[in-house]
């Protein structure tokens, strides 16, 4: 934390950053509890045709880039962050709530739509409020990302216990109550003060909607082929491999494990060098992981791999964020939604993948990963391209 204490010179952060931390361990574990469980409960519980789950898992995500989107606009206008928080906590727990007890199927995707959809800007507002508070670049975000990755690793394993001892009443109840507790925290959180720094920033720097758009092309890339390489592990290792769910568990659970250290150190170095240039090792680093898997032969190889697997997520979503809030520092609610948009839709990308490797063998799914890293490392040089252009212009301007 020392990196952290070195911008905490403000009161304020040092006030409102376990606030943050907890909203983030809080909102992390409730995710975990209920998107893992999903597919399961709509197939087992309420007995959807496979279109019907198809439709449900297209539209679900949908309604959350919109409802992401619009409120990412409203938290850069005049609307205050910890308010639109405190809306996602409270969507979250009626939408939960709801699950708990609906088995209708169109009411369930209403429910998802209208409520479940609004949760999905809880993470982007979060990151955002981080950023406005620690006047800039700093380690909260980084920090944050990171507790959201530990929530992880234990939520899972315990969502399963809900569901063998309480069904799925006790697991989505539980889910509503850690919203709420999303909720009350926000509520809590000071408002951070208007930063005239913020505004300079943002006109020094110029339109960045060229690299933005070009960026976010190569993150929808990047983080659909990290999708698709998370969600396709077990089914490779199970199937081409011949091994069994315990050791896709323990390739998931070592990766998730060095992924946690991983985030603190990039998020360190982010302050200290270029965030294009991290995540561009990024793209690179990521080209040898998915090269790497298509060629496995064994399991020993694969449980290798996650150390560089570990280091592509690190770099892509952890510094990601931050690399996106550089772009557009005046508006980081936008900025961070853009990102947290690439992750859905990328993630949308990787199911429709999957459903074709099923068809064709599951080594293809780094096949596909593979082909998606090199479209994102390509869109990424074309940013950076961008980038340096932008700059001659301003020590052109400036000249």
């Amino acid at each position: 934390m020392t990196a952290l204490s070195e911008r905490t010179s403000s009161p304020l952060l040092s006030r409102t950053f376990l606030q943050l931390s907890g909203i983030s361990v809080v909102c992390g574990v409730s995710m975990a509890f209920a998107l893992p469980f999903g597919s399961l409960f709509l197939t087992s519980e309420v007995k959807v045709t496979p279109f019907q789950l198809g439709f449900f898992l297209i539209v679900s995500p949908v309604a959350q880039v919109v409802a992401s989107t619009v409120m990412g606009r409203l938290s850069d206008g005049r609307v205050q962050r910890r308010y639109l928080l405190a809306a996602g906590g409270v969507a979250g727990a009626v939408g939960y709530g709801l699950f708990a007890v609906l088995r209708d199927y169109w009411f369930l995707l209403g429910t998802s739509v209208v409520f479940i959809g609004i949760t999905g800007a809880l993470l982007p507002q979060l990151f955002a409020y981080g950023r406005q508070v620690s006047q800039g670049p700093s380690m909260v975000v980084s920090v944050l990302r990171t507790l959201l990755s530990v929530a992880w690793v234990a939520g899972p394993p315990v969502a399963a216990l809900l569901v063998a001892k309480t069904g799925w009443i006790g697991l989505f109840g539980s889910t509503a109550v850690l919203q709420l507790g999303v909720a009350v925290l926000a509520l809590t959180l000071p408002v951070p003060p208007a930063r005239a720094e913020e505004e300079e920033a943002e006109e020094a720097a110029g339109s960045a909607a060229g690299p933005m758009v070009v960026v976010s092309a190569a993150f929808l890339f990047l983080q659909g082929a990290v999708a698709l390489a998370v969600s396709g592990l077990p089914l490779f290792i199970t199937t081409e491999l011949r091994g069994t769910a315990g050791d896709a568990g323990l390739a998931m659970g070592l990766c998730a494990a060095l992924e946690i250290p991983m985030m603190l150190w990039f998020g360190s170095l982010a302050n200290r060098m270029s965030q294009h240039r991290l995540v561009l090792i990024g793209a690179v680093i990521s080209l040898s992981y998915h090269g790497v898997m298509v060629f496995a032969d064994s399991i020993w190889q694969v449980m290798a791999a996650q150390l560089l697997h570990a280091t592509v997520i690190s770099l892509i979503m952890g510094v990601g964020i931050t690399y996106f809030q550089s772009l557009d520092p005046g508006r980081p609610g936008h900025a961070t939604t853009m990102f947290s948009n690439t992750q859905i839709v990328g993630g949308m990308v990787a199911g429709a993948l999957l459903g074709v490797s099923q068809q064709l063998g599951f080594r293809w799914v780094y096949g596909f990963s593979l082909a998606m890293c090199v479209a994102g490392l390509a869109f990424l040089l074309v940013a950076g391209s961008l980038d340096r252009r932008r700059g001659d212009l301003r020590l052109a301007a400036h000249a």
